[in-house]
């Protein structure tokens, strides 16, 4: 008697023997010896026999049968389908969705404006910064300049460490990753579980300063070159690169060439940067939006092309107190200065709202976003980037006691009032 299951539409047919009766439970027993013996010497036959044929043969009845189930497949027609090596997790950087975010704007007097966001948090690292981790490992390796052996140091607020330290360790590097106290136990934690050294700098240290996480960084390469490579993110062209050739393709691919406004904010400049640079090469009318936390430089230097003095601010990832060599300012069109309490509050209304978790820097850009689609008048097609994942800052952007610690109203609060 044969039972029939079918898969999926597929057509295949995967067939079950359920031999006759019922037997006693001592001839049930020897039954299930003889299978087990059968089953061993067929197995040991196909190991010394390997098959050539294009189907194989049921042992029982000699009649052809299917190797697998596979959907789709035929067994008068298909032949038996190998599984192929997949992909390691390294491969699976990029190509990140693009979600829809118009709802959100309030008060819409354009139907026509749109806004959408990139969720970087699908990279395998969780943020933004695998793009140039991966081009700028790739690109060292390639010229010889980071070689088997060889320890990878990187000064980094969070991410860039956190994705430095996971590709080190697919493959095979040491690593050293300085970084603040600014940066969250969350993402501390991570650096730490992907088996890298981190060093964190003295708080209240000064860029410039030795004892400054950039500094320590660089100084610790410049010691031994032929020992250390210093990814050097915050200077080195390989760091807008990486979205150059990943980000700016895939969002001009995924809106089908319709964006006006790309919205970032910055740190080291390179996701504003190298992608501003892709679109508008491919448009020159394409305008580069900076969001810029409230105490970074970056906004008094657009407008006015002067050094002000940094102000504090608890976004990480993004703003600074000096301009990185990786920023080019010649692409920027506009910045939006934003707020810590309106970063924050984006975030909360995003993961209540529209149940995505993401991180501070996130809120911003949105936060920016939402701001320029609500004062344009014309159509338009407003891109941003979500650089990484919530749940690295439950204990800081997501926990109502830190906001309160640091002179900020919980979102919790605001809408219970």
């Amino acid at each position: 008697r044969r039972q029939q299951t079918r898969i999926g539409g597929g057509g295949l047919v995967c067939e079950r023997r359920q031999r006759g009766r019922r037997a006693s439970t001592m001839e049930g027993a020897r039954a299930v010896k003889q299978a087990s013996r059968k089953a061993a010497a067929l197995a040991q036959r196909r190991e010394e026999q390997p098959e050539t044929e294009s189907y194989r043969l049921a042992p029982e009845t000699g009649a052809p049968r299917a190797a697998a189930c596979v959907p789709g497949a035929s067994p008068e027609t298909e032949t038996p389908k190998t599984l192929e090596a997949g992909e390691r997790y390294a491969a699976f950087v990029g190509d990140t969705p693009l979600v829809e975010l118009t709802h959100m704007v309030a008060s819409r007097r354009n139907p026509f404006v749109r806004v959408f966001a990139k969720c970087e948090m699908f990279n395998p690292g969780f943020s933004i910064k695998d793009r140039i981790v991966q081009n700028i490992l790739d690109k060292a390796e390639a010229e010889g300049r980071l070689r088997a052996g060889m320890t990878v140091v990187a000064a980094s607020s969070g991410n860039t460490g956190a994705s430095t330290a996971m590709m080190c360790a697919m493959r095979g590097y040491k690593c050293i990753i300085t970084t603040s106290p600014k940066c969250s136990k969350e993402k501390m934690d991570a650096i730490r579980a992907y088996g890298a050294q981190l060093l964190i700098s003295p708080s209240g240290a000064k860029e410039g300063e030795p004892s400054h996480y950039m500094e320590m960084a660089r100084l610790l390469a410049l010691e031994n070159p032929n020992l250390y490579f210093d990814m050097d993110q915050y200077e080195t062209q390989s760091n807008p690169e990486g979205h150059y050739l990943t980000l700016g393709p895939e969002i001009w691919e995924q809106t089908t060439g319709s964006i006006t406004h790309f919205v970032a904010a910055g740190s080291t400049g390179g996701t504003i940067s190298g992608t501003g640079r892709y679109l508008k090469e491919m448009n020159s009318d394409v305008r580069v939006v900076l969001g810029d936390p409230v105490g970074s430089i970056f906004t008094e230097y657009f407008r006015s092309g002067t050094l002000s003095k940094p102000g504090a601010f608890l976004v990480e990832g993004v703003g600074k107190g000096s301009i990185p060599g990786a920023m080019n300012f010649d692409l920027i069109d506009q910045v939006i200065p934003v707020s810590d309490q309106d970063a924050f509050d984006t975030c909360f209304m995003l993961s209540r709202k529209e149940g995505i978790c993401a991180g501070g820097s996130s809120g911003l850009n949105l936060f920016a976003s939402l701001e320029l689609a609500r004062s344009l008048d014309e159509d338009a097609t407003i891109v941003t980037v979500f650089p990484d994942l919530g749940v690295k800052y439950l204990s800081k952007v997501y926990n109502d006691e830190w906001l309160l610690d640091h002179g900020l109203v919980p979102p919790s609060a605001a809408t219970s009032a």
